[in-house]
Order: structure tokens, then sequence, then C-alpha cells
């Protein structure tokens, strides 16, 4: 069949399975918009192109399914270039389409040319300039593949206007569609090693059945497998709690007798120090985080280490394991369960150590170290904690939650109930300011039939706010609470414990700009929360409103910090907590 580069694209996303496109067009990428209004893909138009890749990120988040935006050349593909490195840094299965200046114009400095396959090499897991029309259909499949299989990441895909232009005779082409062998023949260096090695498995078996203080450190790759019911398989069989890192809360249970919450920098203290006492830690997905290990060299000093990761590359690379094992983490876990119910004969507890002294330990730590805030008096700003405690109870339990990046999105991640997997979306590993609305967008795309709230800190509200446009424009009802405390938090907090107090840079005003009326002129309902008694029947207000967005301004109280919180640089055994509980605890 006779057709051109710009036709060939978007049928190939269609054969892709894709149902929506986050995207801005421009100049070079402008073809390939033509044929966009007779395909069936809904297209989501942003105000900003940081804007797009957030919310293909939420997308891929909410529904497991890799996210597509599409942005055309120079200022258009730098503008997307922090989603991408937000993708890399948390495994996030996402393509990115990049219009790019003719051919012949590439190396001249053309109007609007920027080398966009050189500034995403390292933070892509694949990058492309398409070179031929006929090529486009190859490089779509190779771009879906490598972003979902193997640990999932972003490909972008840089695409030249001539061969998309029908107008221009280099774009025409007869189209072919790639079988999966052909695409599997054009990578031959890629083979991601999904079942892991039979031998590591017994080891790793046998590590369990010995261990006295043993935890299951959970991460976000546990998502990315799908291995949310594999990995409760295998905590309710061998009775090991289970600690859930930032990136993996909700792929266990909050209210499961074994969770033991997040560790790490703002973990609560029983997850912390469960970890750093056990003699034996198995990581499955994740990659210990140096917010999560604290001082590498004091971080668990008496465990040996099973490490689970499909990237082999994780392996090692942080904290040397005893048991390294590459490979799908539900296809490992899974494999691990089989051979523990036959290594025991199915009894597994007449097996393993008493582990009463143990259990005895972690209750008497969740006990004495719970999370807790001072309540407001009459009078004083809202406590941000309290404010999360009632969204938490005032939404459905399968309720999709997104964060920014601040003190709101650590108090979210320890005051919200996570009972369901992908259910929480944030950004851990590169830490986006202004992640939360976008991403909350994408995901209500992806999960029209499930409650999203995005909960904002007014420092990473005023950074993408303006996608509000784009929610009350495509009728995307997604809910926004403002924790307004008139600061960059989480900055003003380390400025107050460890720059003695001194406030360079941090203040916002509380009253500029005016959220209600800003959210109001965005096509939002949006309403202003300032005592305890609003709080309420604000959030039951929002929760009834679902034909456009609704934005809730809380003004919260600036003084209050993140605790517990382990000092950056420092061992996990120095961690500190609430000052009503003692503070800092060695």
């Amino acid at each position: 069949m006779n057709t051109n580069g710009g036709e060939a694209l978007i049928r190939s996303l269609e054969m892709e399975g894709v149902e929506v496109i986050f995207g801005l067009p421009g100049g070079a990428i402008l073809p390939v918009y033509d044929p966009i209004l007779d395909s069936p893909i809904r297209h989501v138009l942003v105000r900003h192109e940081q804007g797009a890749g957030h919310m293909a990120e939420g997308y891929a988040h909410a529904t497991g399914r890799p996210g597509v935006a599409m942005v055309t050349s120079g200022p258009g593909a730098t503008n997307i270039v922090t989603p991408i490195l937000d993708a890399f840094m948390d495994s996030v299965p996402m393509v990115v389409v990049t219009g790019q200046v003719p051919r012949p114009a590439i190396g001249t400095d053309a109007f609007q040319e920027c080398d966009i396959v050189g500034i995403t090499r390292s933070i892509t897991k694949h990058n492309e300039l398409v070179t031929r029309p006929e090529d486009i259909p190859l490089a779509i499949r190779q771009a879906f593949h490598i972003a979902t299989t193997g640990r999932p990441g972003p490909v972008l895909v840089d695409i030249p206007k001539d061969i998309v232009d029908p107008k221009n005779p280099a774009s025409a082409m007869d189209w072919d569609w790639p079988s999966d062998a052909d695409v599997l023949a054009s990578l031959p260096g890629y083979r991601p090693t999904t079942k892991g090695h039979p031998k590591q498995i017994k080891e790793a078996a046998e590590l369990i059945l010995a261990a006295q203080r043993p935890v299951i450190y959970a991460g976000g790759g546990i998502l990315a497998a799908r291995a949310a019911e594999s990995l409760r398989e295998l905590a309710e069989l061998t009775g090991i709690h289970v600690v859930t890192t930032l990136m993996a809360r909700g792929a266990f249970p909050d209210g499961h007798p074994l969770c033991l919450g997040m560790p790490g920098m703002h973990g609560n203290y029983t997850a912390v120090t469960a970890m750093q006492r056990a003699d034996l830690l198995i990581a499955l997905g994740s990659r210990f985080d140096d917010r999560v290990t604290g001082k590498v060299d004091a971080f668990a000093p008496d465990a040996k280490i099973i490490h689970v990761d499909i990237d082999p590359a994780e392996l090692g690379k942080v904290r040397r394991p005893d048991v390294p094992i590459v490979g799908d983490c539900r296809l490992v876990i899974d494999e691990l369960i089989r051979v523990l119910r036959t290594r025991t004969d199915g009894d597994i507890d007449s097996h393993q150590p008493d582990r009463r002294p143990w259990k005895q330990a972690i209750s008497g730590w969740q006990e004495r170290f719970p999370l807790l805030y001072e309540p407001s008096a009459d009078g004083d700003l809202l406590k941000p904690q309290f404010v999360l405690e009632e969204l938490r109870d005032r939404a459905p339990e399968d309720c999709i939650v997104a964060s920014g990046v601040g003190q709101h999105q650590m108090w979210t991640s320890q005051y919200w109930r996570f009972e369901h997997p992908y259910t929480w979306i944030n950004s851990g590993g590169a830490g986006t300011m202004g992640f939360s609305v976008p991403a909350a967008i994408g995901a209500k795309v992806g999960r029209p039939d499930r409650m999203v709230w995005a909960v904002d800190g007014d420092g990473c509200f005023q950074m993408t706010a303006q996608e509000l446009v784009t929610a009350a424009t495509e009728r995307i009802p997604v809910k926004v609470a403002i924790l307004n405390n008139a600061y960059l938090g989480m900055v003003r907090q380390w400025q107050e414990m460890f720059y003695e107090e001194r406030y360079s840079e941090v203040y916002l005003s509380p009253d500029l700009p005016d959220y209600v009326k800003w959210s109001e002129a965005m096509g939002c309902v949006a309403m202003r929360v300032e005592s305890p008694e609003e709080v309420g029947p604000a959030i039951d207000k929002a929760n009834e409103i679902d034909d456009r967005p609704v934005v809730l301004e809380f003004r919260t109280d600036s003084a209050e910090k993140v605790f517990p919180m382990v000092p950056a640089g420092r061992s996990n055994d120095e961690i500190v907590v609430d000052p009503s509980q003692g503070g800092a605890i060695s």
C-alpha cells in the first residue's frame, strides 16, 4: 500500500494499541498532526511539553501500558527532557516522538534544530533518529518493545520533517508492518533475562529458611513486573515482614499485619530500624537507593542480601549481594515460592527458626514510635497531616493519588493508606517538582473510572498549574489539594535543621498568586480552606464534583516538619523522630 511517513507513523501507533497521545504541535512535527484527524487515537493538547511527558508517565503508572507523548523539535523537544529523565529514573514505560528539522538541514543550526538524540542518550533506554520513511514502522515497533520489556523505561524516536510531509516526495513509502520476528532480529543485542537461575533461587530459599530476622525489601520493580500478588503470597507463606519503598507504596497492602510501611530518609521508625537490624534482606525490584540506605557503609551491617532485579547493572552497584538473581520479579518470586514449598514439603513453619523474638521487637518499635503530629489548636493554621488523613478517609479505597515533590510527598506517602497496587504515582528518583498535576491528568485519562487526587505544594503547583486548562478543556475531572504553607517546605526544613534557621530564598507569599481565582480562571471549581472544621465538608464537596477539575487550597502550618528523618549522609541508626518521642535516636 502506498502511503507517506506521517500516515505510517500514526498507523504504527494504532497498530501498537495506542489509545491516547499527549502532545503539542509545532513546525517540524506538523505533518504528523494532519493524519491524527482521521485516527481513532485521542490526542490531549497540553499547554507545555513538560506536561505532555508527565501525563504520559501518569498514564503509564495507572494503566501499566506505555504512555505516549509527541512534541516538535528544538524547544519542544528540550521541554520534555525532564519527564524523560523522570521516567528513566523510575523505570516508567514511555515512548516520545519528537519532530526534527528536514534531513538536509540537520547540522546547519536550522530554526528549532537541536540534537535531541544526543541530549537524551544518557536518560533513555534507547533513542533513534529515523532517516527513511520506510523505517518508521520498525522504529515504532522497536520503541514499544524496548520500553515495555526488561526494565521498563523511556524511548525516544526523532523524526525529520521531510520524511513525514506528504507534500515532499521523500516521504513516499510502501506500508509494511514488521512481525515479532522482524523486531527481535533487528535487536540482536537486546535479550532481557526474565527467568532466574535455578541454583541461585535454591540458594535464596536456603537463606530464607535459615534467617532469624528477615525483611522483604520491596521496590518499584514489584509494580513494574505486576508482581503484587506474588509478593503477598511469598510474605504470607514465610511470615516475613515487608517494607515498601516510596516507589512501591501499594505493592503490599498497608493494612496487612506483615506490612511495615515505607523505609528511608522519611520512612517510619519501624521500617527503617527493622532493615538495620535484619540478618537477611530480600531485595525485590529495589535498587538500594541512597534515600533508603543512608550511609551505605552503616546500612544493615549484619544482613545477608538476596537481590532480585531484571536489570543486571543493579546487582552489586551499591551493596554486594550474597545471592544475586537476574530476572523478572514475578517469575522469580513464583519460582522461589515453588522451591520453598517443595523444600519443606508444604510445612514451611517447621523448617524455619523461631522468629517470635524478632516479631516482638518489631511490635515494640511500632508501639513506641508510631507516626504522630501535634493536632491544631483553635485559631492555628491547618496541620498538613490532618488534611492528608481527611483526604484519605473520605476517598474510595482504590483512589489514585499523585503527589508532587517535597514535604507534601512524604506526608502523603506516610499518612495515606495504600491497600491496592498502582494507586500511588510520584516522582521518586528524579524528584521532579511540578509532577503531580499533569501526572494526575494522565492517570485520570488512563483510568476514567477511578477518583484521582493530586496532592501538591504551593511551590510545585506554580510550576505546572497551567495544565489544569488542559484538564478543564478536555473534561478530565481531576482533583487537586494544594498544601499552601507559603514556603518551599522541604528546603525550609533543611535550613532550619542544618543551616541554623538561615531561611535563604524559600519564602513564597501565601496570597500571591490567589490560588482560588487562578484555578477558577483555568476552568476549575476552587475553594480555600483555613480551619479544621472546614476541611471535611470541602473535601466531600470536591468528591461530589465529577464534570470538571476541582482545586482545594489548604492554608497549612509552615512550621511543620516531616518526621522521622535520617539526615543526609548519616547512618539510619541516627534517625530523628518527632520531638515528642525524644528527637534523635542513638
